[in-house]
């Protein structure tokens, strides 16, 4: 870990798994609540494992090429036409699982007290509005100077131009003045290390370990990122 002290202007955050709790989370059967009101009983099934599959897919070539996608493509792989309706169905079943974290407004004030900008940058084939809506919904979108949606860009993390993308968001220039904060020790420590970041870790029991992924501060929940920015 780095000793040295510095300036730190800007705090860069993951979501999923770090702006909201990690849990596990069965995606077979998120497809098969979303398929069945819209399917009779011999497709939604089907449809279901066309669109799962399709969703291994797209992640599988984000890990490999470090390439973003979105929904729409998801579902035009696993030829599906969606209706508005449809994309109700999806989004109400993943509602549970988007909660912030309870610690985050509080940490982003304290943040934000300190003359810290605050930004997200996520891997997401979601749209940036839906994003919006639960950062609005759990009050915290007002906190949030700026975030960066791989759906938005070619890249996904850990290449180093999302993390530049996030930067930029927020007015950052100095990479050894942000701090990344995420779950994932690929995507998120490494990835943001290459960049020039500092990086802490909130680590999971679902998530590998990467062996050349070694953060500055690694801590148990977002409560404890404060301290750690004090300190440096």
């Amino acid at each position: 870990m780095r000793s040295s002290a510095v300036t730190v202007s800007a705090v860069i955050f993951d979501w999923g798994g770090t702006l909201t709790p990690w849990h596990t989370i069965d995606h077979d059967e998120i497809w098969r609540v979303i398929c069945s009101p819209h399917y009779d009983a011999d497709h939604f099934a089907p449809t279901a494992a066309a669109l799962r599959s399709a969703e291994n897919q797209l992640w599988e070539i984000s890990e490999r090429e470090r390439r973003s996608s979105t929904l729409e493509e998801l579902l035009s792989r696993a030829g599906v036409e969606p209706s508005e309706a449809f994309f109700d169905s999806y989004f109400q079943a993943w509602e549970p699982h988007t909660f912030t974290d309870p610690d985050a407004p509080e940490v982003l004030r304290r943040l934000r007290g300190r003359g810290i900008k605050i930004g997200v940058l996520s891997n997401t084939m979601w749209p940036r509005a839906r994003h919006e809506q639960i950062f609005a919904r759990d009050g915290v979108l007002e906190l949030i100077d700026g975030a960066v949606y791989s759906s938005e860009i070619p890249w996904t993390k850990p290449h180093p131009e999302a993390f530049r993308a996030a930067m930029a968001a927020i007015g950052a220039t100095e990479p050894g003045e942000c701090v990344f904060v995420g779950d994932r020790p690929i995507d998120d420590v490494h990835g943001a290390r290459n960049a020039g970041m500092r990086t802490v870790l909130v680590p999971n029991s679902d998530v590998p370990a990467f062996a050349n992924a070694v953060p500055d501060a690694i801590i148990e929940r977002l409560a404890d990122l404060i301290a750690v920015i004090d300190r440096w």
